[in-house]
């Protein structure tokens, strides 16, 4: 029984924490992956700025900005924030550290009050081009911060752990060797203690379990309890016919202290992969059980128990509760009943984005790589307990985004560029908005608002609500493949060279 008494405190105290704002820890902000923030007062009156030639962002010619940091030529990994730390992923076309030159991936720690760097995880490429580590592309996964360590999924298929406050407080193990990791194959490169980030353990995927990231890996990690779960981006080869490893796991568990393997996904997904295992896991609880759910590179959304059972040959897996379809049969099979291709407009297609869980239901949709290009798609809303489908909207296409629902509305952006608004308990739909520019990136509901990039440059924002809204477009001057976050009152927007902190 609530005492009344404390009714008003507990208001007080709640509006008082919306306003003082919240850290952005994970992608998704946390397990549920839904990205809605309880913010209020966020600034959207502001202007970018100019950039010169050389893409210096004069701060004479910006509104409300914090501070603007320079990224490499590309940048697909999400913000995320903690302890007073920004991280971003980019590549390395802008080098912050003269001695590390080349196509590298780049994990950056950034002050969070002024931008400037604190410190950095260049990672060199493996190599392999673009069926493995597609070259500049950089780090396309988003850290996950847990008090002073942070998690990240590298370019060379490792999850890495790492010191939040780098080597400043000494080389801290058991990885020791950062100096050997960050030297390319006949390059000189020493370890700049100032720079370099404090590499506490690794785990390398495909040395450990025969992984075969296709194009890239991405993957952005969710910590639950002492495990950190990651997609492992097994997948096809360059011809998008075989499977190099198709007893590899879609995903894994990791204790999060010492990095050993816990548990390793049991849906044998990786036999069926259609492209690569590239969805992040989300987690909840669902009737008081703990519950994991992924979106899988056959097509299948899974849901999983928290646990792991031993299979006969005594290994630890993770194994489905359940699993559904997320492609309609006609998709999959033409009327003759011949298999339809892939990466054709009316073929299949994997889950890129991540489901989100929401009032104990599942949210997800399926897309392919954007270099397929449009085609059919689905959102689906699945009972997060027993796998049934409650409803299914068809009137989309392929997207790689993640929806957004707050107040039973959902949000999603397909890759053609619309915008669609669907009732979250019946699949209606309310609206659709079409930006007239490629999307990439996710929706976020914040401060009534919806807000979302496109690869024109432009920066959405719009009403959170049932009515078509009024939109307004603040061009950022370069492509927003990233999808914004807010944390502690300040609105992030990354574009494909440059990070911007809004708030006045």
């Amino acid at each position: 029984m609530i005492n009344k008494s404390t009714v008003p405190l507990v208001i007080f105290l709640f509006s008082i924490s919306s306003l003082l704002g919240a850290d952005w820890p994970m992608w998704g902000k946390d397990g549920s992956r839904n990205m809605v923030s309880d913010e209020k007062k966020i600034t959207f009156d502001f202007v970018a700025g100019e950039m010169s030639d050389d893409e210096v962002v004069d701060m004479k010619t910006t509104k409300n900005l914090r501070w603007v940091a320079k990224l490499g030529s590309q940048a697909y990994g999400n913000v995320t924030i903690g302890n007073g730390c920004v991280f971003v992923g980019t590549n390395n076309e802008s080098p912050r550290d003269p001695g590390k030159k080349g196509d590298r991936g780049v994990v950056m720690c950034l002050d969070e009050k002024s931008g400037e760097l604190k410190w950095q995880l260049v990672i060199p490429k493996l190599g392999a081009g673009k069926v493995s580590d597609w070259e500049y592309i950089g780090i396309c996964s988003s850290t996950a911060i847990d008090g002073d360590k942070v998690y990240v999924v590298t370019n060379r298929c490792e999850v890495v752990c790492l010191d939040i406050h780098g080597l400043t407080n000494g080389n801290d193990g058991p990885f020791k060797d950062e100096a050997s990791y960050i030297k390319p194959k006949g390059m000189s490169d020493v370890l700049n203690e100032k720079l370099d980030a404090d590499i506490l353990w690794m785990y390398d995927m495909r040395d450990e379990l025969g992984v075969f990231p296709h194009n890239v890996t991405s993957s952005s990690p969710v910590i639950i309890g002492d495990t950190v779960y990651v997609a492992t981006s097994n997948g096809v080869d360059w011809s998008h016919t075989n499977i190099p490893s198709p007893l590899s796991p879609s995903w894994i568990g990791l204790n999060k202290t010492t990095g050993e393997l816990i548990g390793e996904d049991g849906s044998g997904a990786s036999e069926n992969a259609l492209h690569a295992a590239w969805s992040s896991l989300t987690y909840g609880n669902v009737d008081g059980a703990e519950i994991l759910i992924w979106g899988g590179t056959d097509g299948f959304c899974y849901g999983y128990n928290n646990k792991t059972e031993k299979d006969t040959d005594g290994y630890d897996l993770f194994q489905p509760i359940w699993k559904v379809d997320c492609n309609e049969p006609n998709y999959r099979k033409d009327s003759d009943g011949k298999k339809i291709p892939y990466a054709t407009p009316p073929g299949p297609s994997e889950l890129i984005g991540t489901p989100v869980l929401y009032e104990g239901k599942v949210y997800c949709a399926i897309g392919q790589d954007p270099e397929h290009g449009d085609g059919v798609g689905r959102l689906s809303c699945i009972d997060a307990k027993t796998g049934k489908i409650i409803w299914k909207y068809t009137d989309v296409g392929r997207t790689i985004s993640t929806v957004s629902i707050a107040d039973d509305l959902v949000y999603i952006a397909e890759y053609a560029g619309l915008i669609h608004c669907v009732d979250a308990n019946t699949g209606k739909v309310y609206w659709t908005h079409d930006s007239f520019s490629r999307i990439w990136g996710s929706t976020l509901i914040a401060d009534g608002k919806l807000i979302l990039g496109n690869e024109d440059g432009d920066l959405l924002v719009m009403d959170h609500g049932k009515s078509k809204p009024k939109v307004k477009t603040i061009n950022m001057g370069a492509p927003v493949y990233s999808s914004p976050v807010v944390a502690n009152g300040v609105l992030y927007i990354g574009t494909q060279t440059h990070l911007y902190a809004i708030g006045k």
